[in-house]
């Protein structure tokens, strides 16, 4: 019999395993592997058999499979593992696609923990648009790289801030810019990408052109 645990999740592995072993039959004999101690005669043994002090055991390996000829010989036995009347229970780390299918082709017990993946940053297009409303020419720099380096596409940027001065001409704000400016930079945004394609000039070159000649 064939069980596998693996994965990243290294806590929630093995709390899994432990509950495991802890439910093996009590007096169970178990035989512990690692990749140090690993001997491929005694391995064959281990399913070819009993032991001589009980009629089954559990044998134990973990992280064996990080080593390439040990990860060999392994795939290699899996059906006559998965065949004997012992139990042979892998502790690893992230494994590959081939690795998984080979485990699941000698219908082993699979468990897999994996962490769940980073969540991409959002970006708050906002700060981009609130730093140009308060002419605050360092911070709108510094926002608009960030923006970039996040993959925030020119689009969304350019709408948030057409957006933003559209607010300001009505509600008065003319503390910064004039109401002509806030209405030149408006008519100049909505027709930038327009343009830009027309003039075969990529989207980031033309916004950031634009920014760095509105102050």
């Amino acid at each position: 019999m064939l069980y596998l645990f693996s994965g990243d999740n290294v806590k929630e592995k093995n709390l899994s395993y432990e509950k495991f072993i802890k439910s093996l039959p009590p007096g169970m004999e178990t035989f512990s592997v690692n990749g140090n101690d690993f001997n491929p005669t005694q391995i064959e043994s281990f399913y070819s058999g009993s032991s001589l002090f009980s009629p089954i055991s559990a044998v134990l390996f973990r992280d064996v499979l990080e080593r390439e000829e040990v990860r060999d010989f392994i795939l290699d036995k899996l059906n006559p593992m998965s065949q004997s009347d012992n139990s042979f229970i892998f502790v690893e780390g992230k494994l590959n696609k081939s690795v998984l299918d080979a485990f699941k082709k000698a219908r082993a017990e699979i468990n897999v923990f994996e962490l769940p993946k980073e969540k991409k940053e959002k970006f708050d297009n906002f700060l981009v648009a609130n730093a140009f409303s308060q002419k605050d020419k360092l911070n709108l720099w510094i926002y608009f790289r960030q923006a970039v380096d996040k993959g925030v596409g020119m689009e969304e940027l350019i709408g948030v801030l057409f957006w933003k001065i559209k607010d300001m001409i009505l509600k008065g704000n003319f503390s910064k810019f004039s109401e002509e400016q806030l209405r030149d930079f408006a008519a100049r945004l909505s027709y930038l990408l327009p343009q830009a394609r027309k003039k075969g000039v990529d989207a980031e070159s033309a916004f950031e052109k634009f920014l760095l000649e509105a102050f």
